[in-house]
C-alpha cells in the first residue's frame, strides 16, 4: 500500500514539474515578444517659411460716392413718373413731373405783359431820344419791362422746380410716389445712387493709425458674393474720435458691375507695406491645450534598444497670424521638417508613426470660400 503511494506522489511531483517548465518557457516566450504598439497613420506637412505682409483687419459699411433721396421742390400732383425703379439714370434726366397747369397759364399772362411792357420801353427809348419824353416817365417804362421780364422769370422757375430732374448720373431706387399723387415740398419721391466707384467706411483704433497711409491696397469681402474686391485708402480722418479711441477711414473701390451695395457689411484687410518672414503651418496641424500649443515634429528616433524607427516629437509654439488654412508659428521649427498635420488627436510624444499622404488636408492661404 506505502509503495502504491509513494508511486502516484512521484508521478504527480514529476506532472507539476513538467507542467511548471512548460509554464516558465510560455512566459519567457511571451517577456521576449514585442508589445510595443503599431504605429498611427498620420498626414504630414512641410515647415515653410513664407513672407507674409502683415494686414490691419478691420469691418466697415459700404457708401455710395453720391447718394441722395430725392424730393419734392413744391406742392402739387404727380402728372408723370419718367423712369422705373432700378433704371440708370444721367445728370440732368426727367425724374417725375408735377403739375404746372396754373403756372404755365400764369406764365403766357407773364410773358404777354413782358411784351408789352418791351414794346413800350421801345417806344420810350424813341421819344426819350427825341426829347419828346420826361425823364421820369422813361425811367417808368424801363423799369415796367424789367419787372415783367424778372415776372417771367420767376414762373419759369417755379415750372422748373417741378419737373424733378437727376442731379448726377447713377442708378434709381424704389419711388415712393404714384402718378397722380399729390406731394407737399420736401415729400421723398426716390432714391438715387452712384454705384461706381463705391466708397468703404470703416475705423481702426489710434495704436495703427501709423501704420495706416494714403493709397494702401485694401481687400474685402462681403457675405452676399464669394469672391474679394480691391481698393484702395483714399481718406484718413483727422481726428480721434474721443469715445472709442478709433479713427475713420475711408476707401474707394471700382464696382463696374455695381454688385457692391450702399450699406453692405464688408470684411477689410488692409495691405502693410513691410513684409515679414514666418514659418508656416496648416492649421489643421495644431494640437490646442490649455497649457499650450504644439505641433508634431516627424523624425527619426531610437527605442531603447537603440532600434530607428519613425516618430514625432512634441514641439511647443506660439500662434502667429492666420491666413486661410495657415497659421504662423514661432519656436523650434525649421523650414523643410515635417509636421502631422492629420492625426494629430490621437498621438503623444515619441509615438511611432507611419505616413499616408493620401488624404491630405487642404493648407490654402487663400481658401474658396474664405474661412469665416
Amino acid at each position: 500500500m506505502l509503495k502504491k503511494f509513494a508511486i502516484a506522489l512521484a508521478g504527480f511531483i514529476a506532472v507539476v514539474v513538467i507542467l511548471g517548465a512548460v509554464k516558465a518557457a510560455q512566459i519567457k516566450e511571451m517577456s521576449s515578444m514585442d508589445h510595443s504598439m503599431p504605429p498611427l497613420s498620420v498626414a504630414t506637412s512641410e515647415v515653410q517659411a513664407v513672407n507674409w505682409r502683415p494686414t490691419l483687419k478691420a469691418i466697415g459699411t459700404l457708401a455710395s460716392v453720391e447718394g441722395v433721396t430725392i424730393a419734392a421742390d413744391a406742392d402739387g400732383t404727380i402728372t408723370r413718373i419718367a423712369v422705373e425703379s432700378g433704371a440708370p439714370v444721367r445728370a440732368g434726366d426727367l425724374l417725375v413731373a408735377i403739375d404746372t397747369s396754373v403756372e404755365e397759364a400764369n406764365l403766357k399772362a407773364a410773358q404777354a405783359t413782358a411784351e408789352l411792357n418791351r414794346i413800350n420801353l421801345e417806344r420810350a427809348k424813341d421819344l426819350w431820344g427825341r426829347q419828346a419824353m420826361a425823364k421820369s416817365d422813361y425811367d417808368a417804362a424801363a423799369a415796367a419791362a424789367e419787372q415783367s421780364r424778372a415776372a417771367v422769370a420767376a414762373l419759369e422757375a417755379q415750372i422748373a422746380k417741378k419737373q424733378v430732374r437727376a442731379p448726377f448720373d447713377g442708378r434709381a431706387g424704389i419711388r415712393h410716389v404714384n402718378v397722380g399723387q399729390f406731394v407737399a415740398r420736401g415729400a421723398a419721391l426716390m432714391p438715387l445712387q452712384k454705384l461706381d466707384p463705391i466708397y468703404l467706411n470703416f475705423n481702426i483704433p489710434q495704436r495703427q493709425l501709423p501704420a495706416l497711409a494714403i493709397g494702401q491696397t485694401i481687400a474685402v469681402t462681403v457675405d452676399a458674393f464669394d469672391r474679394v474686391f480691391e481698393g484702395r485708402v483714399t481718406a484718413i480722418n483727422t481726428e480721434v474720435d474721443a469715445s472709442t479711441r478709433n479713427v475713420a477711414v475711408q476707401a474707394t473701390l471700382a464696382n463696374p458691375d455695381e454688385l457692391l451695395r450702399p450699406g453692405m457689411f464688408s470684411r477689410v484687410e488692409v495691405q502693410l507695406p513691410t513684409a515679414d518672414t514666418l514659418m508656416v503651418v496648416p492649421a489643421t496641424a495644431i494640437a490646442y491645450a490649455s497649457y499650450g500649443n504644439s505641433v508634431f515634429v516627424v523624425e527619426t528616433m531610437k527605442d531603447p534598444a537603440g532600434k530607428e524607427y519613425l516618430g514625432v516629437r512634441q514641439q511647443f509654439v506660439q500662434l502667429g497670424a492666420t491666413r486661410g488654412d495657415l497659421v504662423a508659428v514661432t519656436g523650434g521649427l525649421k523650414p523643410g521638417e515635417q509636421v502631422v498635420s492629420a492625426g494629430v488627436f490621437k498621438l503623444r510624444n515619441g509615438a511611432a508613426v507611419q505616413v499616408n499622404n493620401t488624404a491630405q488636408p487642404t493648407s490654402n492661404p487663400s481658401p474658396k470660400p474664405a474661412n469665416t
